[in-house]
């Protein structure tokens, strides 16, 4: 049995490379990008009204003209309109490019407008106000975007802006999900009193479908020809394996015999913490990589956060950030030598600190619970004792 950081620490040592792919830029939000993306000119392109008003030079205003002459109106996307005198300003909208003739833009808020002419109603004009100067932002071939960065919504907004219709993305591993058991039956079936139905497939898709990863489901009977079958023919097809139950030390806990007969090489079994202690690791010569997770569905919900998707973004070359922490808010007692994940609820407290308020459940196999938490809090092993001002680290779940 191994801590938590070792058994971090050998996933981590086995990220892989699975990669890239050219994808239309408006489907990739959520991937991760592997190309740098340039500007292909200034951001922005010009000197960029930001305000409606007029357009005026600034010495006309030092000379004490406060009245001008409007001498025509430019819309966004309009060309320029040049200032011939200095009684004279352009009319002008937000997004219009500033005229090389004028300098200042003037709101309507601080004018008067009547009979063509505009006239000034505040002395607090500064030269150059109200403008957005062309190249401010980026340079033309400046880095708009990173490898590594994750795909949002303002990251299409950036890579439209410089006309990029596709993009280079890391390419996703492919993940079958395997439950076991005969006492598990599929949603659409009445279970008998003896059975349960299927669950634990379910969530770790949906978690993986919130990660782009769109994953195979199925399930395994307690036969162990049929389960070595499958494995073997997953081993053929995908880069991971999700296992969830059968691999503790039960009677008819095939799945360990069926691994080592296929060639996967265990890399660790048993993690010192709770939930989830019977946590098997595996690899197969090949590369394929097997997360044998435990049946109970708050153990197999919290190594899938914790483990899997920590070892897919390194996977996927996406930026690391700090590891979310939050304060304890109640006293916890733990007298176990294991690394407790506690179930809590997040939340913002008057000094802008994330507080973490733990959700009392009925064990891993309280699946119920987990719609009432937020995260999981990771108490250190080695105290028995956690007192309700500390900070530990959190695995948000949402």
């Amino acid at each position: 049995m191994i801590i938590v950081e070792e058994a971090e620490k050998i996933i981590l040592s086995q990220a892989g490379d699975y990669g890239a792919e050219i994808i239309p830029f408006e489907l990739a939000a959520g991937r991760v990008l592997a190309e740098n993306i340039k500007a292909d000119r200034d951001l922005p392109p010009f000197n960029r009204v930001t305000m409606d008003g007029i357009a005026v030079n600034f010495d006309a205003i030092e000379a004490g003209n406060s009245t001008f002459k409007i001498k025509a109106t430019q819309a966004a996307g309009d060309e320029p309109v040049e200032i011939e005198d200095h009684d004279q300003c352009i009319e002008i909208m937000t997004g219009a490019v500033l005229p090389g003739t004028a300098d200042t833009i003037i709101r309507y808020e601080d004018l008067e407008l009547r009979a063509g002419l505009a006239t000034l109603v505040t002395h607090e004009i500064k030269r150059g106000q109200n403008i957005h100067y062309k190249g401010r932002d980026k340079k033309q071939n400046d880095v708009v975007a990173s490898i590594g960065q994750l795909i949002t919504p303002a990251l299409i907004s950036m890579v439209a802006s410089v006309g990029e219709t596709e993009l280079r993305v890391q390419k996703l591993p492919r993940v079958a999900i395997l439950s076991s058991g005969d006492e598990l039956v599929d949603v659409g079936h009445s279970p008998e009193p003896h059975q349960i139905r299927l669950s634990n497939s379910y969530a770790m898709k949906a978690v993986l479908r919130e990660h782009q990863v769109d994953a195979v489901a199925m399930h395994l009977p307690d036969d162990p020809e049929v389960i070595r079958k499958r494995i073997k023919n997953c081993l053929e097809n995908y880069d991971v394996i999700l296992l969830s139950g059968g691999i503790s030390m039960g009677k008819f806990d095939y799945i360990p015999k069926a691994l080592e007969e296929l060639g996967v090489e265990q890399l660790f079994y048993k993690v010192q913490q709770r939930p989830g202690k019977p946590f098997w690791f595996g690899k197969h010569p090949k590369g394929q990589l097997i997360f044998a997770f435990p049946g109970n569905p708050v153990a197999a919900f919290m190594c899938v956060h914790r483990y899997f998707l920590p070892w897919l973004n390194a996977s996927l070359g996406k930026e690391v950030k700090p590891q979310t922490r939050a304060v304890l808010n109640g006293r916890v007692s733990f007298p176990h030598p294991l690394k407790y994940f506690l179930q809590v609820k997040l939340h913002q407290n008057e000094y802008c600190q994330l507080v973490a308020t733990p959700v009392e459940g009925n064990g891993s196999g309280d699946f119920a619970n987990l719609t009432d938490i937020d995260a999981f809090m990771e108490l250190p092993s080695g105290r028995n004792e956690f007192k309700k001002g500390e900070v530990f680290t959190v695995w948000p779940i949402v």
